[in-house]
C-alpha cells in the first residue's frame, strides 16, 4: 500500500460506525467513509469536533459548523520546499484537499528531482489532467516541473491557482486551463505538444465546462491510449488516480502496461492509504497505478 505517512498537519484520529475523526491543522472534522464498516468504541476526541458532515437519506448531505472557520490552511513538507493549501468546507462533505494523495507527491517529486540532477537544463514538462485544487499540480511545480493544470471546473483552477501562490509559486511556469480533459488531449496530439510526466485523477463521472459527459469506465482506457502519443521521446512517470470501486489496482496495473507496452514502462498499482491514530490501522483511500521509465529510479 502506498501510505501517506509525512503529514504533520494533517492526521486520521479515529474511525467508527461509518465515520472518521480527522485533525486539519487545528480544527477536528468527523466525516463518512464508507470504507469504514466497523463499529468501535468512541474515545473523548469525538466530542471535540469543530464540524459533521451529515448524510442525508436522500443523497449529498449538509454540514453542521460548531466552531470552524470559512476557510483555513494547513502545511505538507517537501524535500523541496512547505506546499501551503487552502481549505473550505463545500458540498459533498470535502474539504478541497485529498492528503492520501501525499503518498504519489512524494513518488513523482523523487522522480523529478532526480532528472533535474542527472540534467539541471532539462525542462521536465507535467501535463495534470482533472487538475482539482492543485495538490499535484504544486508538488511538481515546487519540485521544478513545468505544468499545465487541466480542469473543467473554472471554481477549482481559481481554487489552484490560490494554493499554488500561497506555497510561494506565484511566478512558477504553471498554465492554468478550464477545458474538458479529453479535447484538451486531443488537440495536444495534433499541435504535436509532448509531456515528461502525466498524472490523471478522473471522477467516477463528470461533466465537461460545455456538458460533455464523462463516464470513466467508458473514457479511462480510450484516455489513456491517447495520453500515450503525447509522451516525450524521453518520459519520466504516468499516474492514474481513482477512487471508483471497479477501478481496482490490479485493473489500473493491467490498463496502464497494455497501453503503454514497448515504451520500456515498469508499472505497478497498489491502494493508498492513511494511518489512523487510535488503533494503528491504515484506512484505504482508492488506488493508483503507478509508471516510470527505464533509468528512473522513483
Amino acid at each position: 500500500m502506498y501510505l501517506a505517512d509525512r503529514w504533520n498537519d494533517y492526521q486520521v484520529l479515529d474511525t467508527s460506525s461509518g465515520e472518521k475523526l480527522e485533525r486539519w491543522g487545528k480544527y477536528i472534522l468527523e466525516r463518512p467513509d464508507p470504507q469504514v464498516i466497523w463499529n468501535t468504541p468512541r474515545g473523548r476526541e469525538w466530542k471535540k469536533v469543530n464540524a459533521i458532515y451529515h448524510r442525508s437519506s436522500k443523497g449529498g448531505g449538509s454540514w453542521e459548523f460548531i466552531d470552524l472557520p470559512k476557510e483555513w490552511t494547513i502545511n505538507y513538507p517537501l524535500p523541496a520546499g512547505k506546499l501551503t493549501f487552502h481549505l473550505k468546507p463545500f458540498s459533498f462533505k470535502h474539504t478541497g484537499l485529498f492528503p492520501e494523495q501525499a503518498a504519489n507527491w512524494e513518488w513523482f517529486s523523487s522522480i523529478i528531482r532526480e532528472a533535474k540532477k542527472k540534467d539541471p537544463g532539462r525542462q521536465i514538462k507535467v501535463l495534470n489532467l482533472f487538475a482539482y485544487t492543485g495538490g499535484a499540480t504544486v508538488a511538481a511545480a515546487m519540485s521544478g516541473a513545468a505544468v499545465t493544470h487541466v480542469d473543467a471546473s473554472k471554481g477549482m483552477v481559481t481554487w489552484a491557482h490560490e494554493n499554488a501562490a500561497s506555497s510561494g509559486l506565484s511566478d512558477a511556469p504553471i498554465r492554468w486551463l478550464v477545458d474538458d480533459c479529453m479535447k484538451f488531449v486531443e488537440r495536444e496530439i495534433r499541435r504535436g505538444n509532448h509531456y515528461d510526466g502525466i498524472i490523471m485523477d478522473p471522477p467516477s463521472y463528470g461533466r465537461g465546462p460545455k456538458g460533455e459527459i464523462w463516464k470513466i469506465e467508458e473514457k479511462i482506457y480510450p484516455l489513456i491510449c491517447d495520453c500515450r502519443k503525447i509522451l516525450s521521446e524521453d518520459p519520466l512517470f504516468f499516474l492514474v488516480n481513482s477512487y471508483t470501486t471497479g477501478l481496482q489496482p490490479a485493473v489500473l496495473h493491467y490498463m496502464l502496461g497494455s497501453a503503454l507496452e514497448n515504451l520500456g514502462a515498469c508499472v505497478e498499482a497498489d491502494e493508498v492509504g492513511l494511518p489512523v491514530k487510535q488503533t494503528g490501522l491504515v484506512l484505504p483511500c482508492g488506488a493508483s497505478g503507478r509508471v516510470w521509465f527505464r533509468g528512473i529510479v522513483p
